[in-house]
């Protein structure tokens, strides 16, 4: 095969906050049960990972006004991630909808936490650094030390189509090659519905595009770059596109409590 038909379509994008002094009760609750009984059991989902912010990769983060990550750009300590196989999206949902309220109702929640931004996004293109590349539908599975998120606003009537040709097809290049950073991937809202707890509602979600980027080396390394990169598209001056969330991610380490005693 030179094409291979596993494809990812669209993606869970689940970013929360253990209360102080439930952290690693959350912990162990998402990683040993929600993980796998919220989603990974569910139809058509077929991959996820939870990365981890400590307090020093928060400070890293920006803007400092954050539209995404409230009451500061520094909430929001795990993400979690989940591929839902393309053309299947609607399936999943559904599944997903009625088990999160089955094992709330049934004792398997817990409250002691806050979303910060969970959002479900539709794939909408990949740039890879190498000829040969990890490709996306293995970039959760793969051991990747370090993963960068970046979502970026438009204002009312911004061309979405112009600005992806100048970042995807002309700026990324550059910006890849001779880094650590393997690939960007950009996500689109899907609308949001009711969900069975406290989920905030995203702000001008149709004008919000998520990148995901993988890296090759921790995400300190690399840091540099994304700030370079938001001064470069905010001189590009492509119908006042703006940052709203930049934020370097650790994966976590399955089975222990690592990093819990380092989010704030």
């Amino acid at each position: 095969m030179k094409e291979f038909p596993v494809k990812v379509g669209s993606m869970l994008f689940t970013m929360v906050d253990p209360q102080r002094g439930q952290e690693v009760a959350y912990n162990r609750w998402y990683e040993r049960d929600h993980f796998y009984a919220g989603c990974m059991v569910g139809p058509w989902l077929f991959a996820g990972k939870r990365w981890v912010a400590t307090r020093a990769l928060k400070d890293l983060r920006f803007p400092e006004d954050s539209t995404i990550a409230r009451p500061s750009v520094r909430a929001g300590s795990y993400v979690a991630i989940y591929w839902i196989h393309a053309g299947h999206h609607d399936e999943h949902h559904e599944w997903a909808g009625v088990q999160a309220k089955w094992l709330y109702q049934n004792g398997r929640g817990f409250n002691e936490r806050t979303h910060v931004h969970t959002l479900m996004y539709t794939h909408r293109w990949t740039r890879y650094r190498d000829s040969d590349p990890v490709p996306l539908e293995l970039s959760l599975d793969h051991s990747f030390p370090g993963m960068a998120t970046v979502a970026i606003e438009r204002h009312e009537g911004v061309d979405r189509d112009s600005f992806d040709v100048w970042f995807r097809d002309h700026y990324l290049d550059g910006f890849l090659a001779g880094t650590p950073v393997a690939s960007c991937s950009r996500w689109s809202p899907v609308p949001q519905r009711e969900g069975p707890m406290a989920i905030p509602r995203v702000e001008r979600a149709h004008l919000l595009d998520m990148h995901l980027f993988f890296l090759d080396a921790p995400p300190e390394s690399s840091w540099s770059r994304f700030r370079a990169l938001e001064r470069d598209v905010a001189e590009k001056g492509l119908g006042r596109v703006v940052f709203v969330f930049a934020s370097p991610w650790l994966p976590t380490d399955v089975g222990t409590d690592r990093y819990t005693d380092q989010l704030w």
